[in-house]
């Protein structure tokens, strides 16, 4: 590659926007400072610089740092013009029991489908696998005390879509709750103590249904199975 032409420091907030045009993914600091033959600390600081500016002057784009790196974005206030204009945007809207198993996800992973499906009182399979395939949420691992569970959470996917440094920049869904009822169920069903309490009661019954079928081969329980799930319901819609 040709050796690239040392910038005038006026130039290099000119250049970082350009970068940051043509780039569809957050750029770290490092490696806008290598194109530009900066330091790192430089880039970071004209960054901010340009952050400010685009604040200050209510341009229609902002300049944010999330999931490690810097991005540009449409300002909030002109969104449903934006939106009028990319009707496509339409498509790729995430449906309510998406929305809250991805809240779930997000605001207790690491976690399991069992744990999920014990806080939205839901099977949510469907709508897991879905979200993993719009790659906001990701497979971590397998819980060994578990039984080998696949564990889930969120990406930089995620972060970036929500315009989020990190999950620590999550807001506190308290403060959405309109009385202090609301906010006892939010932290009652976010709390460890409740995944663990479903996670034991189910655990409790696959052993009473186990017992029951090895001491009465003879008991019905299609009925059961069928109550089950007219009852439990499972989520398909992402």
């Amino acid at each position: 590659m040709a050796e690239l032409e040392q910038l005038e420091p006026n130039s290099l907030k000119g250049a970082l926007e350009a970068l940051l045009l043509v780039s569809s993914d957050p750029v770290s600091p490092s490696a806008l400072a290598t194109v530009l033959d900066i330091a790192p600390g430089e880039a970071t600081s004209l960054l901010n610089e340009l952050k400010r500016e685009y604040e200050e002057a209510n341009r229609g784009i902002q300049l944010r740092e999330v999931a490690g790196g810097w991005r540009l974005f449409t300002h909030p206030a002109y969104h449903d013009q934006v939106e009028a204009l990319v009707l496509s945007w339409d498509t790729q809207k995430l449906s309510q029991a998406a929305l809250e198993t991805l809240a779930v996800i997000a605001y207790h992973q690491p976690v399991t489908r069992e744990m999920v499906k014990g806080i939205r009182g839901v099977n949510s399979d469907g709508v897991i696998s879905s979200l993993v395939d719009k790659g906001l949420v990701r497979e971590l691992g397998r819980d060994r005390e578990r039984g080998g569970a696949i564990i889930y959470g969120t990406t930089n996917a995620f972060l970036e879509k929500f315009g989020l440094r990190s999950t620590k920049d999550l807001p506190d869904l308290e403060q959405f709750a309109p009385d202090e009822q609301a906010r006892r169920f939010i932290r009652e069903r976010l709390s460890g103590r409740t995944i663990q309490s479903t996670l034991e009661e189910t655990a409790a019954d696959l052993d009473e249904e186990r017992d029951l079928t090895n001491t009465d081969s003879s008991v019905d329980v299609s009925a059961a199975d069928s109550n089950d799930n007219d009852i439990q319901g499972d989520d398909h819609d992402a």
